[in-house]
């Protein structure tokens, strides 16, 4: 039976070229590892890079959850240059950040203005962009998850900045990076060749490859990269079911690490709820992933600061990179 309820008629709509588009991030956007960045410095820095050291040593995962504005803020390579030192296994994002990676990679460039576009009922409507509706058709085919199916499609491809593509990097070192969706979130899902149900299920594979992976989290390490939702309630849902295992094997997923960084100032203890009358109390990424995932053995820290200038930051204390020291 189909709907009761009239449909958008999405063959009605006009998609036009990404020619046409103005782009408000150009590649010069994009930092080489050497290039200087606006500075940052935190006592707690070294804290979260020992750990994931010890993380690497141990075996255990060391995942990264980040939202799309992490890659607009440049930091491509600092993000790969982790995962080649085994510093980071696992890279989790939404379905913005797929569209921002591959754009980059195609057309050396991405994002745009949604108060130019919105206005002419433009804003996503591009030609090449909807390109990744059809790899999501194939991966959910395929079996596969999103994540590894773009990070190959981008590797095997002749787009000339694939060097900057965090999951063509990713799939070559194979480490997965996930991608979890909201249905009505990206701008791939306002074009005619979007089918959700194969949108549905490469990202739920993506989801349960994620939960694996938190299954690895005993002695390991958790980052947060400007999710205020995804990575919170992800991560959290992936938790139960990973913990939910390891009682059931008389194991324990209690003794790791939490970090966030993010722009949002938190006040009071990190390490304790806020009361529900402070607006703070519903900033996910505070009482999920600094305070009750960890309160049973568990570290956390929170870093508040421009992503432009945390995420080399703590690349550079990982890796040794200030005293030319390889990690």
């Amino acid at each position: 039976m189909s709907s009761r309820y009239p449909l958008f008629d999405r063959s009605r709509l006009l998609v036009k070229p990404l020619a046409e588009r103005v782009h408000d991030l150009p590649l010069s956007r994009w930092l080489a590892l050497e290039d200087e960045t606006p500075e940052f410095t935190h006592p707690d820095l070294a804290a979260v890079a020992a750990r994931l050291g010890k993380a690497r040593e141990a075996g255990a995962a060391r995942i990264l959850m980040m939202g799309a504005h992490v890659l607009r803020a440049g930091v491509n390579r600092h993000l790969v240059d982790l995962m080649e030192r085994g510093l980071v296994t696992h890279i989790a994002m939404n379905g913005a950040g797929a569209i921002h990676d591959y754009e980059l990679a195609r057309i050396g460039a991405t994002t745009e203005s949604v108060a130019r576009y919105i206005r002419s009922g433009e804003f996503g409507l591009w030609t090449e962009t909807g390109e990744l509706n059809e790899w999501i058709v194939e991966a959910a085919g395929l079996g596969r998850g999103l994540g590894e199916h773009i990070g190959e499609r981008i590797l095997q491809s002749d787009f000339p900045h694939k060097d900057l593509s965090v999951y063509a990097h990713a799939y070559r070192l194979g480490v997965p990076v996930t991608v979890h969706c909201g249905i009505g979130y990206d701008i791939l899902h306002e074009h005619p060749n979007c089918d959700g149900a194969a949108l549905g299920a490469a990202s739920y594979t993506d989801f349960l490859i994620f939960a694996r992976a938190v299954e690895g989290l005993e002695g390991g390490v958790m980052l947060s990269f400007g999710s205020a939702i995804m990575a919170p309630e992800v991560y959290l849902k992936a938790l139960a079911m990973a913990r939910n295992v390891a009682h059931q094997e008389g194991r324990v997923i209690r003794n790791f690490t939490t970090a966030v960084f993010d722009m949002v100032p938190i006040g009071g203890d990190i390490h304790s709820e806020l009361p529900k009358t402070d607006p703070g109390y519903y900033f996910r990424p505070h009482k999920t992933i600094l305070v009750r995932t960890v309160a049973d053995g568990g570290a956390s820290y929170y870093f508040c600061g421009d992503h432009r200038a945390t995420l080399p930051a703590l690349r550079r204390v990982a890796t040794g990179a200030n005293s030319g020291e390889a990690s």
